[in-house]
């Protein structure tokens, strides 16, 4: 069975901040914050963000955000897949729909971090630069220190752009 056929991909609402949570708590590397972080990205950022449902069970969630001081970069957040759709391109479907929606189409640039060890989520990045035929650059950003004693490690900034609106 194809599991990718009965992915309904849908803005996230208010209510889905609480099975978010636990979807990003099943994904680790990433970062795990708070359920009230989760129900403002669902309610308040919800034009910027994207549910993935599979038979009524939350399986995917992209989060991002427009940059208040540069309205023309889309920086996005994170980007969980459940164990059961990795390895389905859930990713760069979310990463797709995304840029679809009226609020991202007239975005020029698109950054997010990633730790130099997490491969997979750099080869999300790096297909759809591809995709799109825009450049991919990488820079500084977060060093260990600036995470204090949390152990969390470097997080490189990924641009890549510019995207033709």
């Amino acid at each position: 069975m194809n599991n990718q056929t009965q992915v309904q991909l849908r803005l996230p609402e208010l209510a889905d901040g609480k099975p978010v949570h636990e979807l990003i708590g099943r994904c680790p590397p990433l970062d795990l914050n708070s359920s009230y972080n989760y129900f403002l990205l669902c309610s308040h950022f919800r034009q910027t963000c994207v549910i993935a449902e599979h038979h009524g069970q939350i399986v995917g969630f992209l989060s991002a955000y427009l940059l208040p001081e540069q309205p023309k970069t889309l920086f996005v957040w994170q980007i969980a897949v459940d164990a059961s759709m990795r390895g389905s391109g859930l990713a760069g479907k979310l990463l797709a729909e995304l840029l679809e929606r009226p609020a991202c189409r007239q975005i020029q640039y698109l950054e997010t971090t990633i730790a130099p060890g997490n491969i997979p989520s750099r080869r999300v990045f790096e297909r759809l630069a591809d995709s799109q035929g825009v450049a991919i650059h990488e820079s500084d950003f977060l060093q260990p220190h600036h995470f204090g004693n949390e152990g969390h490690d470097e997080e490189r900034l990924i641009r890549l752009g510019p995207f033709q609106s």
